[in-house]
Order: C-alpha cells, then sequence, then structure tokens
C-alpha cells in the first residue's frame, strides 16, 4: 500500500485541504454540530478508507444528505436520537453488502453517469465562483439548487460579482493563476513540482496573504465567513467532549428506523454512483467491488454514528480531486482522514487562516477537469440516445440536486429504451407458399417482448390479409408478457373469421407462452411437430439448457396418453422439447384413477391446454385382447380393452390379432371409448373442457409411416 506513497501523499493533503471546509458547510447545511461534520470526514478516510477496496474513492458527509439530515433530527427531536439511526443506518448498509445488493449500480446507463460527472464539475463551478468572490451565503459543500437564504445557485453569482471583496478576489485570481501555470508549464520544467503539489501551494499563499491583510500589510481584510471556521478547543478535554453518543434509549421509536432506512437508501445509492463514475476516471480503470463497498459504508456509519458523525457516503468531488492530483492507491484516502483527525486536535487555530477563495479556486479546477467542453463534443457524436440523457443530467443537477438529475437522467435512459423495445419487438417476413401460392407471413418475436409491444404487434396481426397463413414464432424469446400472450391467444381465436392459419412455434415453455396457448393451438403445435417428425426436420434444441430452464418449474402445453410401446414416445413422434408435455403411458391407453388424477394435475394444476388419447397400429394389447389372452396381471389389464373389441361389429369374420383391419378397428374405437370414459369419469376435467379451458382429443400413431392421424369427431374444445 506504501509504494505509491510518493504520489499518495501531496494527493492526500490537498483532498483533506478541500475536505475540511466541505465537512463543516455539510455540517451547517444539515443544522448539525460543526464538529460532526469532521467526525464523519476522518471516519469516512481512515474507517471506510481501510475496508474498501476502491483505490480512489474518499468517503465523508454529502450534500445530498443535508436534507434529510435537517428534517431527521427535526423528526427525531434530538441530536443523540439522529445518529443512533445513522448507526441503524450502518446495519442496514452491512446487511445489503451481504446480501449483494450492489448489482443495482450497473442499471445505471454510461451516458447518466458521465452526465452526473459532468453536472457535478459544473455545479462545483457555480457554487465556488460566489467563494471565489468573497460572497459566501452558501454554505460550502452544498449542492440545490435554492439556498436556505432564498437566492438560487445563479441569483448567488449575480449578487457575489455586484457585492464582492478584493481581498478574496485577488487570492483567488492568484491561486488560479498558480495552478494553471503548474499544470500546464512548471510540472514539466522540473521534478520538484511533481512532488509538491500546486493546491498545496496555493493553500499556504492564502494563509500569508491573510496574515498581511489581519497585520495591514495589504489593505485588504476577509471577514470571518470568508475562512475556514473549524471549532477550536480549548484542550484535550474539550475536544473530547465535543464527541456525542447516541441514545439507544429510542432504539424501539419507530421513527428512528424510518429515518435508518432512508438515511440507508440514499447513502447507498449515492455510494454506488460515485463509485461507478470515480471506476470511469481511474486511469487504471480498475473495478471497485460494489458488494463491498456497500460494507465497508455501513461500517463507517456505525462507527461515524456512535461517536457523533454525520452519516457518510463516498462523494464524487473529494474522490475526483484524489485523482486530478495524482492519488494512486487508497492510502491517500486514509492519510486525509488522519490529517483530519489530527489537525482538529492541534493546528484548528492555524486552519481557520484558510481563505474559502484559495479552496475555491482549487475546486473551480476540479469542476472544468469533470466538464471540458471535448466531453460535450464527444456525447453529441455518439447520437441522440446518448446526448439526450448526458444532458438531461446534467442539466437537472444544476437545476435541482445530485439525485434529482440522475432520475431526470434515468428518465430519459429509460424513454430511449422503451423505444427501442417498442420498435424491436419482432419484424415479419412475408413469402409466397410454393404449394398453393397462399401468403405466409412469418412473425418472429424478440428475445424480449413486453407490454410496450402490444400495440406493435397487434397492428401487425391485424393487417395480415384474409386466406392468408401466419407463423407465430417465438423460437428466440425468453420473455413474453402476459399482456402480449392475451393478444395472440385472442387472435388465434378469431382468425377462423379471415379464413386466417395460425402456426405457432415455441422453445421452452414459460407460464406466459403456455397462457397464450389455446387448446386449438396446442392441437396445431402436436400437428406441426408430427409433420416435422415425419420429413425428419426436427427443430435443433439445447436440451442442456432447456434442462436448466426448466430446473424450476414446468408449463407443458399438452397431456398425452399413449401406449407403453417402445416405438411411440411421444416426444420424438411429436417433436417436442423438455418442459413441453406430461406424457402418461399405460398398455392399450387404459384409464384408472391414478392416471386420471394425474391428467387433472397436469391440466387444472399444471395448466396444460389439452389432452390427447394417442392409440398406434399394431399395438400389442390390443391384440391381446382380440385373442383373450390370459397372463397373470395382465389378464386384469387387458379385460378394460374387451369392451373396445365387443363394440367392434363391422368385422365377423377372423375377430383375431391375425386380422390386421380387425386390430386397427379395436384400436380406433379403444382411443373414442377412452376420451368419452375421461369425459365422464372427471368431473374436473369434464368442467374444464366445457369451460374452454382445456380441449381433448384421440388419435392414432401409424408406426410405420410416423404419421399421427387425429380424429376430428372427438374433439372437443370451445
Amino acid at each position: 500500500m506504501f509504494k505509491d506513497i510518493r504520489n499518495d501523499l501531496p494527493a492526500s493533503i490537498v483532498v483533506f485541504l478541500l475536505t475540511l471546509p466541505l465537512c463543516l458547510g455539510i455540517a451547517l447545511a444539515s443544522g448539525a454540530p460543526l464538529f460532526s461534520g469532521i467526525i464523519a470526514g476522518f471516519v469516512g478516510g481512515i474507517v471506510v478508507g481501510i475496508a474498501s477496496g476502491s483505490s480512489h474513492g474518499v468517503s465523508g458527509p454529502a450534500a445530498g444528505l443535508a436534507v434529510i439530515v435537517l428534517s431527521g433530527i427535526a423528526t427525531l427531536g434530538s441530536w443523540p436520537v439522529f445518529i443512533l439511526a445513522v448507526v441503524l443506518a450502518g446495519i442496514i448498509q452491512l446487511i445489503m453488502g451481504f446480501a449483494k445488493a450492489g448489482f443495482i449500480v450497473y442499471f445505471f446507463p454510461s451516458s447518466v453517469i458521465k452526465g452526473m460527472l459532468t453536472g457535478i464539475g459544473l455545479l462545483i463551478i457555480l457554487k465556488q465562483i460566489p467563494h471565489a468572490l468573497g460572497y459566501g451565503k452558501d454554505a460550502v459543500g452544498a449542492d440545490a439548487f435554492l439556498q436556505v437564504s432564498g437566492e438560487n445557485t445563479f441569483t448567488s453569482i449575480v449578487s457575489a460579482i455586484n457585492a464582492f471583496s478584493p481581498g478574496a478576489l485577488l487570492i483567488a485570481a492568484l491561486s488560479l493563476v498558480i495552478l494553471i501555470l503548474w499544470d500546464t508549464v512548471l510540472i514539466k520544467k522540473n521534478k520538484i513540482f511533481q512532488f509538491i503539489q500546486g493546491p498545496i501551494v496555493v493553500v499556504v499563499l492564502g494563509i500569508f496573504m491573510n496574515m498581511a491583510y489581519q497585520n495591514g500589510l495589504l489593505n485588504f481584510s476577509l471577514a470571518a465567513d470568508q475562512v475556514v471556521r473549524l471549532p477550536v478547543p480549548d484542550n484535550l478535554s474539550g475536544f473530547i467532549n465535543q464527541f456525542t453518543f447516541p441514545d439507544f434509549s429510542a432504539i424501539s421509536n419507530v421513527e428512528v428506523l424510518k429515518v435508518a432506512l432512508i438515511i440507508a437508501i440514499v447513502a447507498s445509492l449515492e455510494t454506488l454512483l460515485c463509485v461507478e463514475a470515480i471506476d470511469k476516471l481511474d486511469p487504471d480503470k480498475r473495478v471497485t467491488p460494489a458488494n463491498r463497498e456497500l460494507k465497508a459504508q455501513g461500517l463507517g456509519n456505525i462507527i461515524s454514528g456512535l461517536i457523533g458523525g454525520l452519516p457518510v457516503t463516498q462523494v464524487i468531488v473529494r474522490s475526483s480531486a484524489n485523482i486530478s492530483f495524482g492519488g494512486k492507491s487508497k492510502l491517500s484516502t486514509i492519510l486525509h482522514g488522519i490529517f483530519l483527525l489530527i489537525s482538529a486536535i492541534t493546528i484548528a487555530g492555524l486552519l481557520n487562516k484558510i481563505p474559502l477563495a484559495s479552496l475555491a479556486a482549487i475546486l473551480l479546477i476540479v469542476g472544468y477537469q469533470l466538464a471540458k467542453p471535448a466531453l460535450f463534443k464527444q456525447m453529441y457524436e455518439l447520437g441522440w440516445e446518448q446526448f439526450v440523457p448526458f444532458i438531461a443530467t446534467v442539466i437537472g443537477i444544476l437545476a435541482t440536486d445530485l439525485l434529482g438529475g440522475i432520475l431526470i437522467g434515468m428518465a430519459f435512459g429509460i424513454f430511449f429504451t422503451l423505444r427501442h423495445s417498442y420498435r424491436n419487438s419482432h419484424f415479419v417476413k412475408k413469402i409466397i407458399s410454393s404449394e398453393n401460392g397462399q401468403e405466409v407471413h412469418h412473425l418472429v418475436l424478440a428475445e424480449e417482448v413486453s407490454f410496450i409491444n402490444k400495440a406493435g404487434i397487434l397492428n401487425t396481426l391485424n393487417s395480415i390479409p384474409n386466406n392468408a397463413k401466419v407463423i407465430i414464432d417465438a423460437t428466440y424469446s425468453k420473455f413474453i408478457a402476459y399482456d402480449v400472450a392475451e393478444i395472440i391467444k385472442n387472435y388465434e381465436s378469431n382468425a377462423r373469421t379471415k379464413n386466417v392459419t395460425v402456426e405457432t412455434k415455441i422453445k421452452t415453455l414459460t407460464k406466459k407462452l403456455q397462457s397464450a396457448i389455446s387448446p386449438r393451438m396446442a392441437l396445431s403445435i402436436l400437428k406441426e411437430g408430427n409433420e416435422r417428425f415425419i420429413n425428419n426436420l426436427k427443430v435443433n434444441r439445447n436440451l442442456l439448457q432447456q434442462a436448466n430452464e426448466t430446473s424450476d418449474g414446468q408449463h407443458p402445453f399438452a397431456v398425452i396418453l399413449s401406449c407403453i410401446d417402445s416405438r411411440t414416445s411421444t416426444e420424438l413422434i411429436f417433436d417436442q422439447g423438455l418442459g413441453d408435455i406430461f406424457s402418461v403411458r399405460i398398455a392399450g391407453n387404459i384409464i384408472n384413477e391414478d392416471i386420471l388424477g394425474s391428467m387433472e394435475f397436469g391440466c387444472k394444476v399444471a395448466g396444460a391446454k389439452i389432452i390427447v388419447v394417442l392409440g398406434h397400429t399394431k399395438c400389442g394389447a390390443v391384440k391381446g385382447a382380440c385373442d383373450h389372452v390370459e397372463m397373470g396381471n395382465l389378464t386384469a389389464l387387458l379385460s378394460k380393452l374387451q369392451p373396445a373389441v365387443d363394440d367392434e361389429t363391422t368385422v365377423t369374420d377372423n375377430r383375431t390379432s391375425s386380422n390386421d383391419e380387425f386390430v386397427e378397428k379395436v384400436s380406433t374405437g379403444n382411443v373414442k371409448r377412452t376420451v368419452h370414459a375421461i369425459m365422464e369419469s372427471s368431473p374436473i376435467l369434464k368442467e374444464m373442457i366445457e369451460k374452454g379451458e382445456c380441449g381433448i382429443i384421440g388419435g392414432t400413431h401409424n408406426i410405420s409411416t410416423g404419421e399421427v392421424i387425429f380424429y376430428d369427431d372427438t374433439l372437443v374444445s370451445h
């Protein structure tokens, strides 16, 4: 950690000098004791700095929490009760860290993050101009557009120009000249200027000029609100007495928990956004572990609250200054916290001689580095989808505050995302069938189809002419919103009135896709699958992927009662994948209570849309029934096929298994009897079928050709 101390030490001094007035200003704006800002500053530097995985992030009190602190103190009635809420907020952040909640930062687009950095840069410039001119009505570190004094960011500048202090202006002007020369000329001349940072020289110059003013060497002066105002303890005991401890007797107060929750959420959001932004500024492009940062911030808030400090977050102004002035590792952050603590004990009187104009000049340079004009050009060249959220974030930050600006930028980012989703929900290929000249419209759905795609898909479906065919292809879709699934389902029902044939292609079924399938659509899917099987054109499925996709639940569209025969695997002959069908297999397609219960589960509970009773040619069980075979337990099973044998009266000669015609007619009759028996034996299934929630049909699989013939006279579907 000490290998970059040559860079980290001077950077830490600069960050310390900038942090001091910011901590005091934020405490003042928060209505909290001034020393609470210093506590949060050194805790953020030392404790969070050690625990964090960020190389450049600097934590401490943040302007974005000032209003929350102010209202929190008023709500809870006392400072000791409020800092109890800070401790609880830290505990909540620790829990969030262990729960891996840091992922939320990745939902913020790059354009908004860049807009946030640029907006803060411009905000720093606008907020520091009055301090550079010696007009300090707005507390140092405040970032809200509207000020407590009744002014706003822009009127404050106008007031500062009309009532500037010549002494402050002279210090600011000389400081800016030194900083610019240091960065553009001197640092290139000699290595000594690389080690001694320009801001340190500027602060020392400011102290000497202020002392010169006080001693009459220069005919200028600085007022009390134009210099740093750190509380000066008389002795060590006086310093220790500035610490405050939480009032744990209020632990059962619900309002304390509410305030803690608000602090935890806002502080975590600001921290995560800062982490993302600072990682973009990092010359080495290191990535800060977001969950570790939440834990570090939680630890920092627990300790800060326990000793009377403001809540802490990672802060962009100090973090970007750390990068700008050469910080290489988190040692810089830790050292700045140590300097804050030591200075508050030992040299508070000397620090109170630092002019705010000197610090304002340093921050003006930091602001310019964050908001360089070249960045505006770069974002504009990336196109409107990047530029609009970027500029909206910038304007939002200037017109409201940090979080307000981010929310405005996000709104524009979401708009473009929704616009893309609306425009890219599907595409249509129109071809002419080579078989009958019929128009075929191939509608391919996107991977994600949300409710906002409803209008576009409906318009496309309604534009399909009469007597055409539409293929609704969802093989690439991982999610289809219920609204869209409902439209597809309704269209399939109404398409018959236009003589439009609807064919549906789906991948692994989800609950949404399953709900979009009607009984007739389910039958169509099975027919299409069997046609692919016959022509050896099966769908190329990733079965391992389907296994993963169905591991948390199944949503089959069909229940198929077939024979145990090894040649009648229903998944194969209907070309279906894992999770598509419930396959019930028993010799002779007979039913019993167990099979009926399984069907009821498949339809009523799991949502299947059709029941298929599937016989097959050359069925061994049917042949056994025709020959009145008796053998162990098989005897009882074959007896259930006997009614189908008795019902077949059209064949009078050779009523044995040697007569193929007789066997196939008995098989067909058995299928139809089973369809009827299911309706009669299961009130649950009968009710579902009559309501149109499910359908039922019989059919026969020809084991020689692979073709399945469905018996339309057995179809029951509404």
